[in-house]
């Protein structure tokens, strides 16, 4: 059953991105789409809070975001521009690998992780590379080119 995608004014709610996503919680990243350009672009914001399970662990003294998690944030953003491109097969897209991944500053609780990710390519409608940023106030904190693959 395909599901309505309702876009308003260029942004997907936390419903619609439940909608495109498998991911839940913990592991739904992604909070609100605020500038989408179908199976080309998204800008997405990540609320990082205190309350979210690994930063009982990473660490008790110094709660910092995990860099896995940033780059799955920005992953999930890339998921959201592959689900709806127009003439890809319907399936679930993995995460596939990631090149030229930099971190550039610590992401603490009370952060607004701003992810921006484009299309670089499509091949053989199976396979996805997209360019991802991640800024806090402005400020670069991750970038990387994420690769994904369709599972049969």
């Amino acid at each position: 059953m395909e599901k309505e995608l309702s876009i308003e004014n260029n942004q997907l709610s936390s419903e619609n991105i439940l909608g495109l996503l498998p991911h839940r919680y913990p592991f739904a990243l992604v909070d609100k789409v605020i500038e989408y350009i179908p199976g080309e672009s998204a800008i997405a914001v990540k609320n990082v809070t205190i309350n979210e399970p690994q930063f009982q662990g990473h660490f008790p003294e110094r709660p910092l975001m995990p860099g896995v998690l940033i780059v799955e944030s920005m992953a999930q953003v890339g998921g959201i521009i592959v689900t709806q491109m127009p003439d890809l097969p319907k399936g679930l897209f993995v995460f596939a690998g990631i090149n030229n991944v930099k971190f550039r500053k610590p992401v603490v609780p009370g952060d607004q992780l701003i992810i921006s990710c484009e299309i670089l390519s499509i091949k053989r409608k199976r396979f996805g590379k997209v360019k991802g940023e991640a800024h806090v106030d402005g400020k670069l904190v991750c970038s990387g080119e994420l690769m994904f693959s369709l599972v049969d």
